[in-house]
């Protein structure tokens, strides 16, 4: 399995995703800033609304840029993508919680941290059961 992800092909992949993951996750950070600063909303709650934005954003780019060639169709193709977000969500909230409730870590920087996890899981999720890129 782990060879499966040591390749050229891969790697290529990655890179994409992480150029995709970097602007969505910005774009995710920037709503979960403004709903907690602005709005009064709960950082575990904002942080679950603003990872389902930033994943469904995502998917268009997922779909066109990273996975590409993929016979999957569209509509089952994005209701795989979710359910392989729900798993990175629980990730993302989980961890989350655990950085800002046991440490001291300000909720941004626990953000950015649960980040790196959450999104190699779903990259993993994505490029093997949903898109069948590697």
């Amino acid at each position: 399995m782990i060879r499966r992800f040591l390749n050229r092909h891969a790697g290529g992949m990655l890179v994409r995703n992480t150029v995709v993951s970097t602007g969505t996750f910005l774009l995710g950070l920037g709503v979960l800033w403004a709903m907690v600063e602005f709005a009064g909303v709960d950082p575990v709650i904002g942080t679950a609304i603003s990872f389902l934005i930033a994943q469904s954003c995502h998917y268009v780019f997922g779909r066109t840029w990273i996975f590409t060639g993929s016979d999957r169709g569209l509509a089952t193709g994005y209701a795989l993508f979710l359910i392989n977000a729900v798993v990175g969500l629980i990730v993302t909230v989980g961890l989350f919680w655990v950085l800002t409730h046991w440490t001291p870590i300000n909720y941004l920087v626990a953000r950015v941290i649960v980040s790196v996890f959450a999104g190699l899981a779903v990259f993993a999720l994505n490029a093997t059961v949903n898109f069948k890129r590697l």
